[in-house]
């Protein structure tokens, strides 16, 4: 349960990511402070900067660069790769066209997702069954992502090691039959300039994405320097900014992750709003557990959170397809 948190707390994750796939990784002093600090924030906040994670800032950079490429393209090119359900829900969205509660979000984006073979599934998979749609321009835009996908996906695994730990599972605990083939989700997002009126910024009508929290395990944004737009809310109802710090991603975590804790940790909201005039990039990769998943409780946390379960069984991608079918206006 998130606390009255005034600012999001920044971890160096380096020694944790130096012995996260070593045997005796829980007898390494510098491990085991990473752990308490990962237990401290995902307790208190949900959120934290990771720092230290390996991931050069040059690529983060350049992903973000590449993606404002993108948007900063014709309309009539963007739409070469519309987001339709025939599509796996993957693709392009323009601004407006993302739902949250209800209302449009004032952002344009491409969603992307592990691709799933037909059949490979069932009809659990039916829905999110195809494949990516990567824009011919930028040229060297699939190949960019795909390596920088890789690079989160092995990154995402290491931290959940650590928050394992926390938990006082085994390292390994949100792998096998839970992960051993962990989904993801990726957003490229882009947020226009604030509207103005009468010199004046009108946020209520500028929500470039509403409030609300995560579907999966762990996620990683990787936001533009030098705009403050993503906002998280503490226990009292303030909403503490997550100013962007160079070369970090923005870790939280999310419905996923909170039932397999039994409620030590939980999701927490957060939105965004962009106030500054500039357009803002932002890329947020989402690590979720195996699509078919069926998750619940781990009995370790139900023994440290008094012994009852306060979550009932839930099949990932049944949660995943009920809420992206209706997060869009097609």
């Amino acid at each position: 349960m998130a606390t009255d948190f005034k600012s999001i707390p920044i971890i160096d994750i380096a020694l944790l990511l130096a012995k996260c796939d070593d045997p005796k990784m829980t007898q390494d002093t510098g491990v085991c402070e990473v752990v308490k600090q990962l237990d401290k924030a995902c307790r208190e906040a949900g959120f934290f900067y990771a720092k230290g994670h390996g991931i050069p800032e040059t690529m983060l950079k350049e992903v973000r660069h590449v993606t404002r490429k993108f948007f900063d393209l014709p309309y009539e090119e963007k739409l070469k790769i519309k987001l339709t359900p025939g599509a796996g829900y993957r693709g392009y969205q323009r601004i407006g066209e993302n739902i949250t509660k209800g209302v449009p979000d004032m952002h344009e984006a491409i969603d992307c997702y592990k691709e799933l073979k037909q059949g490979m599934y069932g009809d659990l998979g039916k829905p999110m069954e195809g494949c990516n749609q990567w824009p011919h321009n930028p040229p060297n835009f699939k190949e960019l992502m795909e390596e920088y996908i890789h690079l989160c996906t092995e990154l995402s695994r290491k931290i959940l090691r650590g928050i394992a730990l926390a938990l006082g599972g085994s390292p390994d605990v949100f792998e096998g039959e839970r992960g051993s083939d962990a989904f993801w989700v990726m957003r490229l997002i882009g947020y226009p300039g604030a509207s103005t009126a009468n010199g004046k910024c009108k946020p209520e009508t500028d929500m470039g994405c509403g409030a609300h929290k995560d579907y999966g395990l762990v996620t990683l944004v990787n936001q533009d320097e030098n705009i403050t737009a993503l906002q998280v809310r503490n226990q009292s109802g303030e909403w503490i900014s997550a100013p962007p710090i160079p070369g970090t991603f923005v870790c939280n975590i999310g419905d996923m992750l909170k039932i397999l804790s039994n409620g030590i940790y939980d999701s927490t909201l957060h939105r965004v709003i962009n106030t500054s005039p500039t357009y803002r990039v932002c890329v947020a990769y989402f690590y979720e557990p195996n699509y078919d998943a069926a998750v619940e409780p781990l009995e370790v946390c139900v023994q440290r959170s008094g012994g009852t379960r306060k979550f009932v069984k839930a099949v990932y991608g049944e949660h995943l397809v009920s809420k992206v079918k209706t997060n869009f206006v097609m």
